[in-house]
């Protein structure tokens, strides 16, 4: 049997690569230009619909696709392969974001969780029971009550007489479904009203 240097063979593995990677490079080409229609469709992708949205966790704002049968039920996601920030990669909570809208029943299959809310709910002082309201109204609210707070204890100096224009008595804590420039944005806009106790859960 011939002996063969580490070298040498480093070299022979190059070289077979190399002409792995030409022989395959027309078949590529030719696949990724290809439009798919109807049955001709990859199998994975045939009987369901394709939903691109962005990752709901940290600020990274990845890039992500969702597959949801015919009952619009989500079975499947996996990274967005043409998305700028994770080029098809997710970590392992991007990975498990389908089980935010999905329980895992007994029988070790998903189904669609009954209890996820998807409407707003309000539940008035000394009431028992939850109301479903409009977007409209629950703004409309938020930004009343807000606003009277604000009037009612803001400061415009303190004890030593110092120009501090805050209040104490609103605070704010951050979601992670919003990216950077979100944060920014918010972060100006509660500064603007004096706001001193601001966070976020990622820190952002």
């Amino acid at each position: 049997m011939k002996k063969i240097s580490r070298r040498d063979f480093l070299k022979s593995i190059g070289l077979g690569t190399a002409g792995l990677t030409l022989m395959a490079s027309p078949a590529l080409a030719s696949e990724s230009h290809h439009t798919f229609t109807g049955e001709q469709l990859p199998s994975k992708i045939r009987k369901v619909k394709e939903t691109f949205t962005v990752c709901a966790y940290c600020g990274c704002g990845c890039g992500i696709i969702l597959y949801s049968n015919d009952k619009d039920e989500i079975i499947f996601c996996e990274g967005d392969p043409d998305h700028p920030i994770n080029e098809g990669s997710l970590c392992s909570k991007g990975n498990g974001i389908i089980d935010v809208y999905n329980n895992v029943n007994k029988k070790k299959s998903r189904e669609v969780n009954k209890l996820r809310i998807t409407e707003p709910l309000y539940r008035a002082p000394g009431s028992s029971q939850w109301e479903k309201k409009s977007w409209d109204w629950v703004l409309t609210e938020v930004a009343k009550r807000v606003k009277a707070t604000r009037d009612a204890t803001f400061e415009e100096k303190d004890e030593n007489g110092v120009t501090v224009n805050r209040t104490t008595a609103i605070a704010t804590f951050g979601s992670a479904s919003l990216d950077n420039e979100e944060n920014y944005l918010l972060h100006k806009m509660f500064r603007s009203w004096g706001l001193l106790n601001i966070e976020h859960h990622a820190r952002l």
